[in-house]
């Protein structure tokens, strides 16, 4: 991604904060200058459609499995390398509304972590959640905008509430994965 790119889709995900629809059609409206990646690279086929989250530009790139549609959302990304697990993975399960628990790595440093944390707007899943075939994994809304655009999670992708809940309308279950 060039530079003028890279800062024209951090300005639109920085607008997302002050006004989501406007953001959100900045990213679609710039949509050319952003796409830079085909998912013929990553999968032989549509199938159900695919997702490329990219942990460098911090973007996720869905395809429908028809191929008619096309989306990119800026996300956040793993805080270190040894969090980031890279490769191959689907879909599993979609949940709206999802509970969130510590991973025993998580709750390893940090104790103090809550047991569970319901649905709402505490929980750091946000409002809907795509749970991966790798245990653990998810992508993710959140209720806490500055992480977007950032290394601000513990292995997981995220993206705002609202672009979740419009990608969580548009995947299937067993739809294709990968994290580059």
């Amino acid at each position: 991604m060039s530079t003028l790119n890279r800062r024209l889709f951090i300005g639109a995900a920085a607008a997302l904060v002050a006004s989501p629809h406007v953001a959100a059609a900045a990213v679609r409206n710039n949509i050319s200058s952003f796409r830079t990646m085909d998912w013929r690279d990553h999968f032989d086929s549509l199938d159900k459609g695919a997702i490329v989250a990219d942990t460098t530009s911090r973007a996720l790139h869905f395809w429908s499995g028809d191929g008619s549609i096309y989306r990119l959302y800026p996300t956040s990304v793993p805080i270190s390398e040894e969090l980031t697990r890279l490769g191959y993975t689907r879909v599993i399960k979609k949940v709206e509304g999802p509970t969130w628990t510590p991973t025993p790595s998580m709750r390893e440093r940090d104790p103090s972590l809550p047991a569970v944390i319901p649905a709402g707007p505490k929980n750091p899943l946000g409002t809907h959640a795509l749970y991966l075939s790798w245990q653990y994994y998810r992508i993710h809304g959140t209720h806490d905008t500055r992480k977007i655009g950032r290394r601000s999670s513990d292995g997981c992708i995220g993206l705002y509430n609202q672009m979740i809940a419009e990608l969580y309308g548009l995947v299937e279950v067993g739809t294709q994965v990968r994290l580059v």
